[in-house]
Order: C-alpha cells, then sequence, then structure tokens
C-alpha cells in the first residue's frame, strides 16, 4: 500500500482534472463541466483537500485513480502505473504472488514471446507456411490484417515447438505449465499442443500476449483449439482482440461480440472495429464487466447454428445483470459472421446490425419456442422464465420499462406480470430500490470516514448485526475489519473496494459540508441504528405472526409472540 499513499500524495486531483475539463475555483472547491457526460452547467466538483470528485448530474465520483479510470478505460493496477510515470515514482512490483510464481509468471511470459516469434517465423519463412498462407489469403485475409492481429502457424508435426524450445534451453515441465506441450502415453514423453494450425496469439489490454488459439488447416478435431488456463491466463476473463479496438469501442459505446478469431479477423478487415470475440459460446460475467468498461451496449453476434443462439440466449442475462444493454444479431441462413462478411459485404452486415433484436425480445422469442401459450401451466412456466431473467436487473427504472414491454411481447396484463415479478417484502430493501441512506447511516459515515480518532472509539463497540441490510453494510464491514487489524480507513481505500453503486452514494456524500462530528454524536447515531434495525426485525416478524395466525400454526405462533414480547422490550429500554 506504500506506493498508493505515496502516488496519491504527489497526484494532485485538481491538476489531473483539469486534463479533462476546465476548472474554476468556488470557495473551498473547484467546479467544471462534467467530462463524463454533456451538460450546459457546471454540476462537477472537485474536492483539492479531500482529493476526491463527484459529479452531481450522473453521479460519477471517487478519488484521482478512479478519475483515471475512467476517463483513460484502465483498471486499477494500469492507472497506479499511468501516475506513478506521469510523476517520476519508480513502481516496485505489485503481486500477491508468492516469490517463486512471480518468476514462473515472469517465465511464461517471456515463453509467450519467443512462442509468438515461432509460430511467425513458420508462417512466413519455411515451405509449409506458404501453403498456409495460399489458404488464409483464399480465405480473404489480406497481409495487413495478419500482420496487425500477429497471426501465426503451428507445424504439422508432433515436436516442432518442443524440439525448438528444447534447443533454446527451455525444460519441458515449464512448457507444460505454459500450455504448449502434452504428456504422452509414455512418460517421459511429451508432444505439442498445437499442430497443423493457424495461431491467433491472445493479448491483454496493454498488449502482452498471454495465450494462443489455433485453427485447424489439415481438418483435425477440434476445429479450434486455445491455451489452456495458465498462471497469466483465464479464458473467461479475456475478450481477444480489444486490445487493438478499444478505442472505437470507447468512441462508439458499443460492442459487436463474435464468437472467434476468424470472424473477428473478417469483420476488423472490413473496416468494423467496434469488435471483440469471446473465445467460445459462454460469456462470461467477467468479460461482460470488462466490455462494460468501454461500452454501454453489446450486439451478440454469435453463430446462427442452434449452439450459437442457445449461447446468445445465455448471453443476455448475464448483460442485465451487469447493467448492460444487449441485443441480438442472428444472421440469416445460420451463417457465422466471417461467412456473411464473405458473401453480402461489410454495408449489408452493419445494416443488419442497426435490426439487430432486442436482448428482451430475444429472450422472450426463444422461451415462446418451449410451449404453448395456450396450455395455462406452459404459459406459467415461460412467463415465470422471463420474469426471472429481469428480475437480474439491478437498476429498478430499467427493470421496470422491461417489464412494461415484456407484457406487450406476451400479451398479457402488465399489473398481473408485475405481480409476478415482486419479491417477498424485505423490510431492508437492496440495491438501486434503496438509493439513499438513512439519517443516522449517512452521518455515523461521515464521521467515520472524516475523523480518524473518532472513530477508532466507535468502531470497537459495534457489533455486526449493527449493519445487517443497511445499503452501507459493505462499507461498514470493511471499517470494523480494517479496525480490528489496526489499520485506518481511508476513503479511497474503502470506495475501490466496495459496489459501484455504493462508492457512488459515498462520494456523493462525502462532497457534503459537515462537522467532523464527535464520540457523543457517533454514538447517538449507532444506538439510532440499532433502534432501527430492530425495528425492522419487528416487521419482519409481525408479518410471520400474521401467516401462522392465518394458516393456524399454533407451535410456531407461540415461539414468535414471545420473541416479538422480547423484541418489544428492548426497544422500549433504548
Amino acid at each position: 500500500m506504500e506506493i498508493i499513499d505515496q502516488i496519491r500524495q504527489a497526484a494532485n486531483i485538481v491538476e489531473i482534472a483539469s486534463l479533462y475539463t476546465t476548472l474554476r475555483t468556488r470557495g473551498k472547491k473547484h467546479v467544471g463541466l462534467c467530462p463524463f457526460h454533456s451538460e450546459k452547467g457546471p454540476s462537477f466538483t472537485v474536492d483539492s483537500e479531500k482529493q476526491l470528485f463527484h459529479c452531481f448530474g450522473c453521479g460519477v465520483g471517487g478519488d484521482v485513480f478512479t478519475l483515471v479510470m475512467e476517463k483513460e478505460n484502465l483498471s486499477f493496477p494500469e492507472a497506479l502505473k499511468y501516475l506513478a510515470e506521469k510523476y517520476h515514482i519508480p513502481m516496485p512490483r505489485q503481486t500477491k504472488l508468492a516469490p517463486e510464481l512471480v518468476k514462473l509468471e515472469e517465465k511464461i511470459f517471456k515463453i509467450n514471446e519467443m512462442a509468438l516469434a515461432f509460430f511467425r517465423r513458420n508462417l512466413f519463412q519455411t515451405k509449409e507456411g506458404e501453403g498456409v498462407l495460399v489458404y488464409l489469403r483464399k480465405r480473404n485475409l489480406s497481409s495487413e490484417t495478419l500482420e496487425t492481429l500477429k497471426v501465426g502457424y503451428a507445424p504439422n508435426s508432433w515436436n516442432a515447438l518442443l524440439s525448438h524450445f528444447q534447443g533454446q534451453g527451455v525444460e519441458v515441465p515449464l512448457l507444460e505449465k505454459a500450455g504448449f506441450v502434452l504428456p504422452g502415453q509414455k512418460k517421459p514423453d511429451f508432444y505439442d499442443r498445437f499442430r497443423g494450425r493457424v495461431i491467433f496469439p491472445i493479448f491483454t489490454l496493454t498488449g502482452k500476449v498471454v495465450a494462443f488459439g489455433g485453427r485447424t488447416v489439415i481438418d483435425a478435431d477440434p476445429k479450434y483449439l486455445n491455451s489452456p488456463d495458465t498462471l497469466v491466463y483465464s479464458k473467461g476473463k479475456v475478450l481477444y482482440g480489444l486490445n487493438w479496438t478499444k478505442d472505437a469501442v470507447n468512441q462508439a459505446r458499443e460492442l459487436i461480440l463474435v464468437e472467434g478469431y476468424t470472424d473477428f479477423a473478417s469483420l476488423y478487415q472490413a473496416g468494423i472495429k467496434n469488435i471483440a470475440a469471446s473465445l467460445g459460446t459462454s460469456l462470461t460475467e467477467h468479460q461482460v464487466a470488462l466490455a462494460r468498461r468501454f461500452a454501454d451496449r453489446m450486439i451478440i453476434n454469435y453463430d446462427g447454428d442452434s449452439a450459437g443462439k442457445n449461447a446468445a440466449f445465455r448471453a443476455v442475462p448475464i448483460c442485465f445483470e451487469k447493467g448492460l444493454q444487449a441485443s441480438v444479431l442472428v444472421l440469416p441462413e445460420s451463417l457465422d459472421p466471417d461467412a456473411y462478411i464473405g458473401k453480402k459485404g461489410r454495408d449489408s452486415y452493419l445494416d443488419l446490425t442497426k435490426k439487430s433484436i432486442s436482448g428482451l425480445k430475444y429472450i422472450i422469442d426463444t422461451a415462446l419456442q418451449t410451449g404453448r401459450m395456450n396450455v395455462p401451466e406452459e404459459k406459467a412456466r415461460i412467463v415465470r422464465s422471463v420474469v426471472s431473467e429481469l428480475n437480474k436487473i439491478p437498476d429498478s427504472f430499467i427493470r421496470s420499462e422491461y417489464l412494461s414491454q415484456a407484457a406487450g411481447y406476451l400479451s398479457m396484463d402488465e399489473s398481473m406480470l408485475r405481480q409476478i415479478s415482486e419479491k417477498p417484502s424485505s423490510a431492508a430493501p437492496t440495491g438501486e430500490e434503496r438509493s439513499l441512506f438513512l439519517p443516522a447511516e449517512k452521518r455515523l459515515l461521515q464521521i467515520l470516514l472524516d475523523n480518524p480518532p473518532v472513530a477508532s472509539q466507535v468502531l470497537i463497540e459495534t457489533r455486526e448485526e449493527d449493519f445487517q441490510g443497511l445499503k452501507s453494510e459493505p462499507a461498514f464491514k470493511i471499517m470494523v475489519e480494517s479496525h480490528n487489524k489496526g489499520k485506518k480507513v481511508v476513503f479511497p481505500e474503502l470506495f475501490r473496494t466496495v459496489s459501484p453503486d455504493l462508492s457512488r452514494s459515498l462520494s456523493q456524500m462525502m462532497q457534503e459540508q459537515a462537522d467532523k462530528g464527535t464520540v457523543e454524536e457517533a454514538m447517538d447515531c449507532l444506538q439510532t441504528l440499532r433502534k432501527t434495525m430492530l425495528k425492522i426485525q419487528l416487521k419482519v416478524l409481525q408479518k410471520e405472526i400474521v401467516r401462522c395466525e392465518r394458516n393456524g400454526e399454533k407451535d410456531k405462533l407461540s415461539r414468535l409472540l414471545s420473541q416479538k414480547q422480547t423484541l418489544a422490550r428492548q426497544i422500549m429500554a433504548m
């Protein structure tokens, strides 16, 4: 954490924010037009004393690291490095890996670079590679595209790569850990993973090669073969090609998602640059979260076969859950993007993307194919399956709009659909439904975050149940855990640990002018929260009592009434 503190002390948030907007002084703060959304009047506020920013228009806020991450589309480690370089602060290697794994990670990165050079040389400088180049050009891939994507070739040999690396002094166990060789039937025999395949290297956003994918040119199974997960690569956390296209995606705020390398290559060569590939048909939450950094909308364009359609159906709810608008493009004649571009061309493809089906309609259309709406039992199953996917949408307003649209698509009464959507009532609502802190909750947060000496005296008195169900529960848990470990809670660290929704609320709260507060005031807030939580428990208990009375559950009713009396006495005593 030392390097973070060094950078925070050196980096001036006013100076960094001024790179993106013009600021003027207003009292102790600086204000300007928000660099994250269009506006006529300034709602973007920078607090140089607290080293925080917040936009009261769009809700984005945080510290200097958050500002750089949001504007430059960087991860936290990348933002850390960006600011360190800007302020000439030497960066130590920050890692949670054990020293031996750090060395292994470095070795795998080095081996990947060596393998890339090996594959590239085999495509462009060997007799076997000449034939593969002919094949690639028949598939209309230009020399420029092959160069940009760093395409290579793995010879049709059981040990070409193995022999090459052994000649370079690389040990076989290391090649196995990097995913390049597999054990044979007889030990200690090993053989190459990639044989007779066009090789597409996979890069991180910052351009480091972490893995490879290969398409067979000898009709071997499987048609596509990827590197296994290694110390430096996890398939479900990477979007292929985004290292080349992230700027175009960010500019369009729309990402066209395809399945594989050749689809990506064909679209990229056709001048369609706001694209990426999921490396298969199982889109993951990590990949959607990565896409969300650059785009507000995703067009899912998987293959037109049944596997591709089913994969698109699974992908839409993940987008819903992560707050990413989704639509689905199913190409005619069950064509994949590569084949469609070759047959119909760029303009025709772009016209179809404008007619892509909304994610909601795609889910409903797919669900309707599984049953008959004129059979009540089947209709109920279909409707509930659709509603269960819509209930994953975190934003209550968007969820409400989708429910309204779904009622139209399903030819149902909207109120009935909303009744099905309603979850069992909870005295402590979550997510977007609880958009504001309770007054005592908010004031206690302000005091604890702005007055460390008071925080150290108050946190020792807290109990886990004091914050259960509150919007700020994760923040309080972190503060208590840090205090128990003897660490001081600092807002920027807390901001990066909690959810984006909570961090925005905390950011806005910390921009408000408020006294530092005292131990007595903080304890009063804590007591008020305890009383509130008991009242919430009492309400839940009362509902259960009513249910038991209605159902004649006498034994359980007796226990609940006793619990109610205990809670009531506790509230009265406070």
